[in-house]
């Protein structure tokens, strides 16, 4: 357990519960959660062990979205695992990558990309709001495996911010999914990408697992909680908060390129 005072923990605790119901909602959780844990350990601490921690409190909340999703929304849990798979070989390769590349690069690309996106589902109101009417075709589903899984997976491990909303978007523009079922097949995909990160945290013994253990149980909540909510509002609701997060994120990606 980092020296931090209890104030601390229990205002890292509200963060995961915070985080834990945005990123069951619409993804995102981490604009909130790891800007938390960077301020709240002790000054010197090493990066990796709020990256570390980060991850053993998120994969937490995750699993626990995706159970009650996977319980309620039509969730096609097979083609989720595949996308997963993908993503997670895709975040490797991101990381590795990662180890030589000045990610400031992208970042206002990234932004561009983030705007582009708010506006086009500002503009298409019924974007993600209905279920699909027809079979999803076998190329599309191979797009949104490439896509969805190799290509925002290797985001993941390269940038990482915003990766459960890019999830969402891709799956539901690829599968014309609604936003509810998107939001779902994202958390199994988060699933993944977490666990083979969260292994490699650990294997380099930077994870606080006390401290992890308790947040974990406050993003659990939160997460359960937001997939209730999605369920229950809709896809209308979901695109509300997608996109209050969406423009969240343009903000904090502008501000840590240009101002931090």
């Amino acid at each position: 357990m980092p020296d931090i005072s209890l104030t601390m923990v229990l205002v890292l605790c509200a963060a995961a519960l915070a985080a834990g119901w945005i990123d069951a909602v619409v993804g995102g959780g981490g604009l909130l959660l790891l800007p938390a844990m960077l301020l709240g350990l002790p000054g010197g601490t090493p990066a990796a062990y709020a990256l570390g921690t980060n991850k053993a409190v998120a994969i937490v909340g995750t699993t626990g979205a995706a159970v009650t999703y996977a319980r309620k929304a039509p969730v096609d849990v097979r083609l989720a695992v595949r996308i997963g798979l993908a993503a997670l070989v895709g975040s490797t390769a991101g990381a590795f990558v990662a180890a030589g590349l000045s990610t400031d690069v992208l970042k206002p690309v990234v932004m561009v990309v983030l705007v582009g996106v708010g506006t086009f589902v500002i503009l298409r109101p019924a974007f993600g709001t209905a279920p699909p009417t027809t079979p999803v075709s076998p190329r599309r589903v191979l797009a949104a495996i490439g896509l969805a899984g190799l290509g925002i997976g290797f985001y993941d491990g390269l940038i990482g911010p915003g990766t459960g909303t890019f999830l969402v978007l891709a799956l539901t523009a690829l599968l014309h999914l609604d936003l509810v079922t998107a939001s779902a097949t994202a958390k199994i995909v988060n699933c993944c990408t977490n666990a083979g990160a969260l292994a490699i945290f650990a294997w380099k013994g930077t994870v606080f697992w006390q401290l992890a253990a308790l947040m974990a149980v406050f993003n659990l909540a939160g997460g359960m909680v937001g997939a209730r909510t999605a369920l229950k509002k809709g896809s209308g609701f979901v695109r509300v908060v997608l996109l209050t997060v969406v423009f969240a994120l343009v903000a904090n990606m502008a501000y840590q390129q240009w101002l931090a």
